[in-house]
C-alpha cells in the first residue's frame, strides 16, 4: 500500500471532488445502476460474481452478501460506480449467502493485494481467521453496513444507525395505534432479522425500547407469546421462513376472528412473508406493518394499503461515505468517522460512520424514492 501513495496523492485533487458524504444527495448515475441491480434477480454463483475492473488510484476489494435481496444489489452497484468513478480497480464479490463461499473470496483478495477491504458480512461472527490474515497483511477492514464480530482487524465501521432503523419503526406503531392515548388492548406480533446479523439486535432493540412499556401495560399484547429475540428471529432474513412462521401464528391464535393490529417487521424480506400469509389466510383488515430497506415489492404494497411504512436507507449515500473512507486510508489522512461509543465487536469499540435513516409510506414515497431519482415510476407500476 505505500507504495501506491505517491501514484495515489497526485490523483488526490481528482479523488476529493468526487466524494460526498452521507448528508450529501448521490449523483444521478447512480439511479442507472439502482434500477438496473433491482431488476437482477440472478442467484450468481461465486464463478460469475468475479468483477474486477482497471483503476489507477488503488485497488478496493469489496465483499458483499448475495444477489438475492435486492437492497445488495443496489449496495454492491453504487459501490462500485462510485469507486470506479474515484479512479479505483475494483474486484466485487457475492457470496451467494454461503459463509465458505465468501472466506474464499476474501482470502483471494489478499492473495491479490487489495489496499482496502469493505466486507458485508453473512455472518458477522464467522470470518476470524480470514480477517486475521488481512490485518497480517497489513490491510485496513471497513464493515459495511454489518459489523464484524470479535477482531481486532476491523479499522472502521458504516452503517446507517441500526438501532434509529428500530426506534422508528417502534415509533411508528406506537403513534398510528397511539398507545398514549387509546384503551387498547392491541394485538401485535414481532418479526426480525437473522441471528447471525448483529444488526438484527439493534432493529429488535431499538423498536422494544419503545414498545416493551405498553407491552408491559397490557396495552399491546403479543397472543401468540413469541416475543423474545430468540424466537422471533428469521434465518437468513427469509421471505418464506417468516411466510410460515406468520401462518402458523394466524392458524394458531388468529383463526376466530381475533384482530391482529400490529406487526413488528424488521426489514422488508420478512415483511412480505408476513404480507404473503396474511393474503392467504386472514380476513380482517391489515395490521400496521413495518419494514426497512424499501424493496420494490414492499413499496407496492405501501402504495396498496397492504404495508405500513418502510425504512428507507439510502444506500447511494453510504456508498459515498464508504468511497470517501477509502480514499483517507488510502492517502493516510485522518479517516471522518461520528460514533465512538456505540459499536463493541468484543475486541473493542470500531470507529464508526453512522447515516441517519428515514422512513417511507404513503404519504410521502413519491417524494422520498421517485423525484430523488432512487426509483422510476415505472418501477413501482
Amino acid at each position: 500500500m505505500k507504495k501506491k501513495l505517491l501514484s495515489v496523492l497526485l490523483s488526490t485533487a481528482m479523488v476529493a471532488s468526487l466524494l460526498v458524504g452521507c448528508g450529501s444527495n448521490a449523483a444521478s448515475d447512480d439511479s442507472a445502476a439502482t434500477d438496473a441491480a433491482a431488476t437482477d434477480t440472478a442467484n450468481d454463483s461465486a464463478a460469475t460474481d468475479t468483477s474486477a475492473s482497471s483503476g489507477e488510484g488503488g485497488f478496493v476489494g469489496v465483499a458483499m452478501p448475495t444477489k438475492d435481496l435486492q437492497r445488495w444489489n443496489q449496495d454492491g452497484s453504487n459501490m462500485q460506480a462510485e469507486l470506479e468513478a474515484a479512479g479505483y480497480k475494483v474486484d466485487i464479490q457475492y457470496a451467494s449467502n454461503d459463509t465458505a463461499t465468501q472466506v474464499s473470496q476474501i482470502e483471494n483478495m489478499i492473495t491479490e493485494g487489495v489496499d482496502v477491504l469493505v466486507i458485508a458480512s453473512i455472518d458477522g461472527s464467522s470470518l476470524g481467521t480470514v480477517m486475521s490474515q488481512a490485518k497480517e497483511a497489513g490491510i485496513p477492514v471497513i464493515a459495511y453496513d454489518r459489523l464484524i464480530m470479535d477482531s481486532d482487524a476491523v479499522s472502521y465501521y458504516a452503517t446507517f444507525d441500526n438501532y434509529m432503523v428500530g426506534t422508528k419503526q417502534g415509533e411508528y406503531i406506537r403513534d398510528n395505534l397511539d398507545l398514549d392515548n387509546a384503551a387498547g388492548p392491541f394485538n401485535i406480533e414481532i418479526f426480525t432479522g437473522d441471528p447471525g446479523d448483529n444488526n438484527a439486535n439493534f432493529f429488535y432493540g431499538g423498536a422494544m425500547d419503545v414498545l416493551n412499556k405498553y407491552i408491559d401495560e397490557g396495552k399491546l399484547v403479543v397472543k401468540s407469546g413469541q416475543k423474545e429475540f430468540a424466537d422471533v428471529a428469521t434465518a437468513n432474513w427469509s421471505t418464506e421462513t417468516a411466510q410460515s412462521r406468520m401462518e402458523n401464528i394466524l392458524a394458531s391464535y388468529y383463526a376466530d376472528g381475533t384482530k391482529l393490529d400490529a406487526v413488528l417487521c424488521s426489514n422488508d424480506s420478512t415483511a412480505l412473508g408476513v404480507e404473503n400469509a396474511l393474503a392467504a389466510n386472514y380476513t380482517g383488515d391489515y395490521p400496521i406493518i413495518t419494514g426497512q430497506d424499501c424493496d420494490i415489492a414492499n413499496v407496492k404494497n405501501i402504495v396498496a394499503g397492504k404495508q405500513s411504512m418502510s425504512i428507507f436507507k439510502d444506500t447511494r449515500t453510504l456508498a459515498s461515505q464508504v468511497v470517501k473512507m477509502v480514499g483517507q486510508i488510502i492517502e493516510g489522512t485522518e479517516v471522518e468517522v461520528n460514533d465512538t461509543e456505540s459499536y463493541d465487536n468484543g475486541t473493542g469499540v470500531i470507529p464508526s460512520f453512522l447515516c441517519e435513516p428515514v422512513f417511507v409510506d404513503s404519504s410521502n414515497y413519491k417524494e422520498l424514492l421517485v423525484d430523488s431519482g432512487y426509483y422510476t415510476e415505472a418501477d413501482l407500476q
